[in-house]
């Protein structure tokens, strides 16, 4: 299946999702163990108007798509999260977010990934790794 996976092919995955075109990801790069994410900013992110700073769910979602997307050379697909964990470093002010998400352990059954978030600077924002459920999927009911 990792000869078929490419950045195209991933882009168009991701953006089959109207949460994920929300978010505005697009795929940077596509790796063996990982893959690299790119977050468009938006106003609507904003937690609290005074300081500016992003909604910590905007950061665990970026988290938990780059986890589950770093294992898309195994699965060539989006799988489900079994269990996740995030650590909040800083806050997230405007600007686009890079996401780098790569895998940790990848099994049959299920899988662990982990990803970082970093602002346009590259200061760490979040880190997160997760449990994926990476079963291939059942053959359709004839």
């Amino acid at each position: 299946m990792s000869d078929e996976i490419n950045v195209e092919k991933v882009q168009a995955l991701i953006t089959r999702a109207p949460f994920h075109q929300w978010l505005g990801l697009s795929v940077v790069a596509v790796h063996e163990d990982g893959i690299e994410l790119k977050a468009k900013w938006r106003e609507e992110w904003v937690v609290n108007p005074e300081r500016r700073y992003t909604h910590g769910g905007i950061l665990a979602a970026l988290v938990d798509l780059a986890a589950d997307w770093a294992l898309v050379k195994k699965t060539g697909r989006g799988v489900p999260t079994i269990d996740m964990r995030v650590d909040y470093h800083a806050a997230a002010m405007p600007g686009d977010l890079t996401i780098k998400g790569r895998v940790v352990r990848a099994g049959g059954q299920f899988s662990c990934a982990e990803a970082h978030v970093y602002d346009e600077s590259g200061k760490l924002l979040a880190s997160g790794r997760g449990t994926y459920f990476t079963a291939p999927t059942p053959p359709p009911k004839a």
